[in-house]
């Protein structure tokens, strides 16, 4: 009798300490790529990125145009105007020329995916902080990603907390 009352106690126990620490649980969600697209931080990096986009998008045009150019001298009948090794060093630096644009492509691409770094990875270290701050100052265990569910109800979407944490509008 004395084992049985121990081991009523101690189921108590257990599912009192359980359900105690199920109504501690508390948690919520948020869509970081809505909240960082939101930041006035991530309009001004786009912009960046949209204009370094641009620079090296004419910067392949202006290789381009000199390569055009190079070509077009040694296709002429100036050419006789050089000298076998000057007509030589020509063609290896237009073959050097085509080599660097044909890969520029991959290395613009290199250089863009490091420019977005360097501007959205403190974007999203900023968004990330505040997140967890306004989670631990409303009590949220965990905080998922939005986009990873499928059903969420409204009341723990914590994008609006969030929001006015950074002073943004809701």
């Amino acid at each position: 009798m004395k084992k049985m009352v121990t081991v009523f106690v101690a189921v108590i126990g257990m599912v009192a300490f359980g359900h105690d620490s199920q109504s501690q649980t508390k948690i919520g969600y948020i869509s970081l790529q809505e909240l960082i697209f939101a930041m006035p931080e991530y309009k001004k990096a786009d912009t960046a990125l949209n204009d370094y986009q641009s620079a090296l998008g004419q910067n392949f045009e202006d290789m381009k145009k000199e390569f055009n150019e190079q070509d077009s001298l040694l296709s002429s009948k100036d050419t006789a105007k050089y000298t076998r090794a000057q007509l030589e060093l020509k063609r290896k630096n237009l073959g050097e020329m085509y080599i660097k644009l044909n890969g520029w492509q991959q290395q613009a691409q290199q250089l863009y995916q490091q420019k977005q770094q360097d501007l959205i990875t403190p974007i999203q270290k900023k968004a990330l902080e505040t997140v967890q701050t306004v989670a631990k100052e409303n009590g949220y265990t965990y905080v998922l990603s939005k986009e990873a569910l499928f059903v969420s109800p409204p009341a723990e979407d914590l994008l609006p907390l969030v929001k006015k944490k950074l002073g943004l509008k809701p």
